[in-house]
């Protein structure tokens, strides 16, 4: 029996899982905390099913996003960059909002070292100034430091070598490796190890705080967290790589929906108290960004679904005159501020009471609306989402759309440009069940020279790693299977060079092949 939770942006939903079938569910208001909304989620599911015995718990959380987003409880972090004498004109952070740049501190080093896209060294590590640089972090006050190589997916021996050098001078750092982080694409790959870096401390506490709180409604299970690319990750790689849970609810919905409505291939479309998100399912799995991503105004190129996202949920405030929707929400406060909840706040809930799609709270106090403000808004919603499916399409043909999330009562059964739209069972917690199922995945990516060595060396060479990753985060070895390869090549770099990007996934280590 596997419990799964999501925390989204208005409620917490809570599911219980029998294998593969949905034994029950449960939701709370999501709380500031968010630790606080998911003991009362789950508490509700005991209360519900108090006999159960629980083998796992899989969480989602957006609390490392709204760290991000709001500037709060960062650690005091620095870059360092192995490279010179290249890549000067460009210094780490250099894209940086500099609000964000100060909340951690802003501190960067630049010092010799990295290699060229084949393994060759740019210039030897310069061990001296690394080891001066790690000891001006101390006395600066600095608790995390990101290092980034030059190339280091290639050959990360000199961020391995740098990091060692770091914890003799200054044991108590936490240290980040940019090739454990992102991918090729030396500012994205930065960037994204020093949010890593940031979120760190937070990322401790979170996951013991949730650990502490299950262990006190007497769960005694193995607690793991959701990553961005619909796997799971254990706590302890959760508490290194907080960075990788940032998509993790949209992906969580996305995974349900397919569990759910038994599309693999399609448009998922989750309509939460705050947003939408929109994105493209490919066997079962969230499509990848193949660009960059930007996160909190920050430039990153790690696994993160291609999502669509506006501002449109059951909490979007209504403003008849002048006409406004949005983007204002009333997020996780709708059962209190709603109309029909006996609030005073008009919004996208009040108007699907009103036009007849949601039976919830008192219909009574949306019956005087003026049906041409209701006939308005409605259709704006749908064309908001309907521009919103044909953004993340590949094609101009239709395709089958899910619906899931609470606020999916907006839309109504039919979609332009779906082939058809589903709205299956239990909907509202397709994100729970999304965790709950989840498997545990790792990704590979290097750059290889086909010249000296070929092709099937070389993707035999990078699944290996990629399920060896899988394994590290908690997968059964038995049960690993590589699930998607890539190959680009590098036309304007010489030696045939080509880049292969490999992901594999596989069971929980506890739950064996029959999960």
């Amino acid at each position: 029996m596997f419990i799964g939770v999501d925390v989204g942006g208005t409620n917490t939903d809570a599911v219980l899982m029998d294998g593969s079938q949905l034994v029950g569910a449960a939701k709370a208001p999501t709380t500031g905390d968010v630790t606080s909304g998911i003991v009362d989620s789950v508490t509700e599911l005991l209360r519900q099913y108090p006999t159960h015995t629980t083998d796992a718990v899989m969480v989602g959380t957006t609390h490392f996003t709204n760290a991000l987003l709001e500037r709060r409880e960062l650690s005091p972090t620095a870059s360092l960059r192995l490279c010179l004498p290249a890549t000067q004109l460009l210094p780490p952070l250099v894209d940086w909002p500099e609000e964000l740049k100060q909340a951690i501190g802003g501190l960067t080093y630049m010092v010799g070292g990295g290699n060229e896209f084949d393994g060759r060294e740019i210039s030897s590590l310069d061990r001296a100034k690394l080891r001066a640089a790690a000891r001006d972090m101390v006395s600066r006050g600095v608790r995390a430091v990101a290092v980034c190589g030059v190339f280091s997916p290639v050959d990360p021996a000199h961020e391995s070598e740098a990091a060692a050098l770091i914890r003799e001078e200054a044991p108590d750092l936490r240290v980040c490796l940019s090739h454990e982080n992102g991918r090729m694409g030396l500012l994205e790959r930065e960037n994204a190890a020093v949010l890593n870096a940031c979120l760190g401390e937070l990322a401790h506490r979170t996951v013991r705080g949730i650990a502490e709180a299950l262990k006190r409604l007497g769960i005694d299970a193995p607690l793991f967290m959701s990553q961005n690319d619909g796997t799971l990750m254990d706590t302890d790689f959760a508490a290194r790589f907080p960075v990788l849970t940032i998509s993790s609810g949209p992906t969580n919905s996305m995974r349900g929906a397919a569990y759910l409505s038994g599309i693999t291939d399609g448009i998922v479309v989750d309509v939460g108290g705050t947003s939408t998100d929109v994105g493209a399912l490919v066997k079962g799995f969230p499509r990848e960004s193949a660009v960059a991503v930007q996160l909190a105004g920050v430039r990153t190129n790690f696994r993160i679904p291609d999502m669509v996202s506006i501002a449109l949920g059951g909490g979007t405030v209504v403003t008849p005159d002048p006409w406004r929707m949005g983007p204002e929400s009333v997020g996780y406060r709708l059962t209190a501020e709603a109309r029909v909840f006996g609030g005073d706040v008009l919004t996208t809930t009040d108007l699907a009471v009103a036009a007849g799609r949601a039976s919830i709270g008192d219909p009574q106090r949306v019956a005087e609306l003026d049906p041409s403000l209701v006939e308005r808004g409605m259709g704006e919603i749908q064309a908001r989402v309907e521009t919103a499916v044909d953004r993340v399409k590949l094609s101009g043909e239709d395709a089958p759309v899910v619906l899931v999330g609470g606020g999916s009562i907006l839309l109504g059964d039919a979609l332009a440009g779906a082939s058809q739209a589903l709205r299956p069972e239990h909907a509202g917690v397709a994100n729970a069940i999304g965790a709950a199922i989840a498997q545990v995945g790792g990704q590979m990516e290097r750059v290889y020279s086909l010249e000296s060595e070929g092709r099937a060396e070389a993707i035999a060479d990078c699944s290996a790693g990629a399920v060896q990753r899988a394994v590290a985060a908690g997968a059964d070895p038995s049960t690993v299977e590589v699930v998607d390869v890539e190959e680009v090549p590098l036309t304007y770099i010489p030696s045939n060079a080509t880049l292969v990007r490999v992901r594999a996934v596989g069971d929980l280590a506890l739950c064996g092949a029959g999960k």
